[in-house]
């Protein structure tokens, strides 16, 4: 009898050993399942720009990439191997620093206005997205040619603030004036942008005047003209607002080879 009791009791406590080893499992799975989510959660909160590299979205043109990272839009042709008339893709991932070789020595992009394309390309993704060509050539009479002026306001109203060469972000100019205000192009050109996508600069347009120059026009409450649009110096493109800001204004921007210029010194004196 001694011995039936002491069998039963082995039993049990094998019993009880299978029992606690069945139950630690799950905490083995559940280990699994954090570290999944842990390594997921990177991808999940991946930025459409890196220090060296942006992703095209769609609305976005090589000029609005170009503007937004302060290049010329040559030096970002060049640096991606893009050739004229420009067309990039949504999903595109594009190089927006210069690349730095094994040794430390930057790879520095080619001068602005000499737009010789590199031997290759940075690869594209491998699904196919939709084309976005990122302008429309202007005639060639209109795009090739030096622009010099005459520059003209590209409003009425008294300037809020003035250009600063030393200033972090935007540097341009702000002119107050009323909701709807006429927005006039201040200088011959084509539109190489128009939308909302560069943040800071609500309803925006950007227009090619020439190889080297570009202005903007941001804050407004309404685009009245297409990429691709050929404009003429007085030419109402825009209606001023307060998209991006709180109060009604326009934001005026002149860029030369890439770089913010005082725009007061192209404008002729009110």
């Amino acid at each position: 009898m001694r011995y039936r009791y002491l069998t039963i009791a082995v039993c049990l406590l094998l019993l009880s050993a299978c029992g606690s080893q069945s139950a630690r499992a799950p905490i083995d799975a559940r280990n699994n399942q954090s570290t999944t989510a842990k390594s997921s959660a990177p991808r999940a909160a991946a930025k459409k720009s890196s220090g060296d590299y942006t992703v095209v979205e769609r609305g976005d043109t090589l000029y609005s990439i170009a503007w937004a990272h302060g290049l010329g839009y040559h030096q970002l042709a060049s640096l991606n191997g893009i050739r004229a008339p420009y067309t990039i893709y949504s999903g595109q991932r594009l190089r927006v620093r210069p690349a730095v070789r094994s040794n430390g020595v930057t790879v520095a992009p080619l001068r602005q206005g000499k737009a010789v394309v590199a031997s290759k390309p940075v690869a594209a993704p491998a699904v196919k997205p939709v084309a976005r060509q990122a302008s429309t050539p202007a005639p060639a009479a209109a795009s090739n040619k030096p622009f010099n002026g005459p520059w003209i306001w590209p409003t009425r109203g008294r300037v809020l603030s003035k250009f600063q060469s030393n200033a972090s972000g935007k540097r341009g100019i702000e002119i107050g004036g009323h909701a709807d205000q006429p927005v006039n192009a201040a200088g011959n050109g084509t539109v190489v942008y128009a939308g909302s996508g560069l943040v800071g600069y609500g309803r925006l347009i950007i227009v090619k005047h020439s190889e080297n120059l570009l202005s903007a026009y941001g804050h407004n409450s309404k685009l009245l003209v297409a990429e691709g649009e050929y404009v003429s110096a007085g030419q109402m493109i825009a209606k001023m607002g307060s998209s991006g800001t709180s109060r009604n204004e326009l934001y005026f921007e002149i860029r030369k080879d890439g770089k913010p210029v005082d725009p007061l010194k192209y404008l002729p004196r009110q």
